[in-house]
């Protein structure tokens, strides 16, 4: 083989080595991470956040990933090491430690009591992004207690993935071309639902209590008129009350919701009593006692059968949706 093609052949082989290096330097270290959930409690619809107890462990080589400083809970309003816990031997690091946090989260209130929410909890690493670290998920065990009961819920499923969360910035890093960073993020979704029967109806009991005064009006006799109206605007006025108090325990919404539809139906059947009671009065002035009977009663048949049938779908369909 002449000189020529000697040198190139070594350009290549060194070329590949280098390159073949290169690429090896590039595959990120794997962090084999698990979890288990002791309880969750002090569950705030209003201000939509939860406080969550559990034990987190991560397994890794790096020792540069140093979890105990640069463990990152991004929807994490409040996060408390109770206890931690190293062993370095095997030359591997374990790290295992104790959380409690108070997480933000959104709630879905459409169809507020018949609503199923997730709970999410994620972890990053603030200072090593995807290319240096990805998270691998121990499915090993169960990831919650069994035993532990969150008031006025039941868990449905725990979810465990793992993934790349994406950033469209370079925080402050100008040797960056495109302002684009990615980091590996371990992510627990927690579904839960809840038997909202008995919740509905603590709820909107008073609603209902306040549209049967005003549709008992159809049977209160002519000569006590004025005692309608003055039963139906009370009605009116306590259906009001009642959503205001409901609304005050619930997140805001831009949503038209469930609570919503049932208060804004009942209120127009109520004002339905109010117009018919009015045609009435004049039908009495007018001396057509008959006819205002009648109208009375077929009035109070229709309303009835139309309110019971609206309410009945309403909730019908928010139950269906939730499932």
């Amino acid at each position: 083989m002449k000189a020529p093609a000697r040198i190139l052949l070594l350009i290549a082989l060194l070329c590949g080595i280098i390159n073949k290096s290169h690429a090896q330097a590039q595959v990120p270290d794997t962090v084999l991470t698990g979890i288990y959930i002791t309880s969750i409690h002090d569950v705030n619809f209003k201000d939509k956040e939860y406080s969550v107890n559990l034990w987190l462990w991560l397994r890794y080589k790096n020792k540069k990933f140093d979890f105990d400083k640069n463990l990152e809970v991004p929807l994490a309003k409040e996060v408390t090491k109770s206890f931690t816990t190293v062993d370095s031997s095997d030359n591997q690091v374990f790290m295992l430690m104790k959380l409690q946090c108070v997480m933000k989260d959104s709630w879905k209130i459409d169809n507020f009591p018949f609503d199923k929410q997730t709970l999410r909890f994620s972890i990053e690493n603030s200072q090593f992004d995807s290319k240096s670290l990805v998270f691998k998920a121990d499915l090993s065990g169960k990831h919650f207690d069994p035993r532990f009961l969150l008031q006025g819920w039941n868990i449905d499923s725990v979810g465990i993935t793992t993934g790349v969360k994406q950033y469209e910035t370079a925080f402050g890093d100008i040797s960056l071309k495109k302002p684009h960073t990615e980091y590996s993020a371990y992510r627990v979704k927690l579904k839960i639902d809840r038997n909202a029967i008995g919740l509905f109806w603590k709820m909107f009991l008073g609603m209902y209590v306040a549209f049967l005064i005003a549709y008992m009006c159809f049977y209160i006799h002519f000569d006590s008129i004025d005692s309608r109206f003055g039963l139906s605007v009370g009605a009116l006025f306590a259906v009001i009350g009642n959503k205001y108090i409901i609304d005050s325990s619930l997140p805001e919404s831009t949503s038209f919701t469930l609570v919503d539809a049932l208060h804004g139906v009942t209120l127009l059947f109520i004002l339905a009593v109010i117009v018919s009671t009015s045609f009435s009065l004049l039908l009495i002035k007018r001396e057509q006692i008959e006819r205002a009977k009648r109208f009375d009663f077929i009035c109070a048949q229709v309303l009835l059968a139309g309110y019971i049938m609206i309410n009945t779908w309403l909730i019908w369909q928010a139950i269906a949706s939730s499932n």
